[in-house]
């Protein structure tokens, strides 16, 4: 690997770290601060939903943006726009504000995270090709991912333990000072590399052109369609699985003030991030094709997920939630790489926005209906249908298997 290569990598993993820091210090105790400020869970399992409807709406018009006016400008625009809709948060929570105002907030924040969502992965991918990587995509993408669950790691553990010793409002303080600090180093440290920005007929008419060749290279190409439309229903339901492990956490260790163990649930996703990453080059051996990586990963999870609904003792769930998070984690960046492989540079960005679209359109459903399960019945129903929810993405990644796509077969490169 080259400097310049080394180079790219190095800045990816510190965008990554502090992103990841500043966003998890409120992961381990949102939903817990969504009912402290009077929702009850349908309505703050509907708040998060918001959010990702926020994606769904905004995840289209971001991509355009990073390949048309660059994926520096997309990531900027993310931060700042983060760093807003935290301080909101903070604001309606000392307030107390009505539903409506938390549904505004949460579509904002997701508004924040699309502006991330195409433009990192496909500024990391266009500047290796630009100074000519020779290696496999799953490496990079690995340690960015152990990067990040380090990172959640210690920002989900510390936003539980400081709200615990203070109040739910801290971590939210802290979570915007990080996000200013991200946003300096961002707008230091990150250049576009190996794309220019599109000026030409009007941003309307580029964003309808650069659209249209994005679908063509995503749902209409089969070889990437299946793997998307598997997203709905495996990300989708990852979203309330997680969130709504906060409180599930609490009801079975009995204490429902111990925010700290509130937070073990996203450090637990953290370390499964950390774990999933290394042990990727093993996954890789492990199978021929990467869907069935991914087929593999979706059978397990599924699995979990249905004894988490079963189970009644504290130290199981955990256990379950554990092979839960490494069945997703140690799969997704193969899942990164064979979309990746499918995807011509100059509309990546707005391919891998839509992709992230699918998995949003998924939470936006997901959510509120397996809140309003947990509310009407508990959070073991809700974990019981979301096995179900979940199960529906395997047969289409069966699919995806069948196209033969060029970036599935996995090709171990001599030690």
């Amino acid at each position: 690997m080259n400097e310049a290569s080394r180079k790219i990598q190095r800045i990816y993993l510190v965008l990554t770290l502090l992103a990841t820091l500043s966003t998890s210090l409120i992961w381990g105790v949102n939903t817990l601060f969504l009912l402290d400020a009077g929702l009850s869970n349908t309505e703050a399992f509907t708040a998060n939903a918001f959010f990702t409807a926020g994606q769904v709406l905004f995840e289209i018009p971001t991509g355009v943006i990073a390949d048309t006016r660059g994926r520096r400008i997309s990531y900027l625009l993310g931060a700042s726009t983060l760093l807003l809709s935290t301080l909101l948060y903070l604001l309606m929570w000392q307030t107390q504000a009505p539903f409506w105002g938390w549904a505004i907030a949460s579509a904002a924040i997701g508004l924040g995270f699309t502006f991330f969502s195409g433009a990192v992965e496909a500024w990391l991918v266009d500047a290796l090709s630009y100074n000519g990587f020779g290696g496999d995509l799953e490496s990079v993408f690995a340690r960015g991912q152990s990067t990040a669950g380090a990172a959640m790691l210690v920002g989900s553990i510390a936003g539980g333990f400081v709200a615990q010793a203070t109040n739910l409002g801290v971590p939210y303080i802290l979570r915007a000072v990080m996000l200013l600090l991200t946003l300096l180093a961002a707008f230091v440290l990150m250049r576009d590399v190996g794309f220019s920005p599109k000026v030409g007929r009007g941003p309307i008419t580029e964003a309808k052109q650069l659209l249209r060749a994005s679908l063509d290279s995503g749902l209409r190409n089969p070889q990437i369609r299946w793997v998307m439309i598997a997203a709905p229903f495996s990300m989708g339901v990852g979203v309330y699985a997680f969130y709504a492990m906060q409180p599930y956490l609490l009801q079975l260790y009995g204490d429902e003030q111990a925010y700290g163990i509130a937070g073990l649930a996203a450090a637990i996703v953290a370390g499964a991030q950390i774990v999933g990453g290394l042990v990727v080059p093993f996954v890789r051996r492990l199978f021929a094709r990467r869907t069935h990586a991914l087929i593999a990963g979706g059978v397990a999870g599924t699995v979990a997920l249905l004894l988490i609904g079963w189970t009644d003792r504290f130290w199981i769930a955990i256990g379950l939630l554990v092979i839960w998070a490494l069945a997703g984690s140690a799969t997704t960046p193969l899942r990164q790489a064979y979309v990746n492989g499918l995807i011509p540079s100059d509309r990546r960005a707005t391919v891998l926005s839509f992709d992230a679209l699918m998995g949003s359109g998924g939470g936006v459903v997901a959510q509120p209906v397996l809140g309003r399960v947990a509310d009407a019945w508990s959070y073991s129903a809700s974990y019981a249908v979301a096995a179900l929810m979940q199960a529906a993405a395997i047969p289409f990644l069966v699919l995806a298997r069948n196209q033969q796509a060029a970036s599935d077969p996995i090709e171990i490169a001599p030690t």
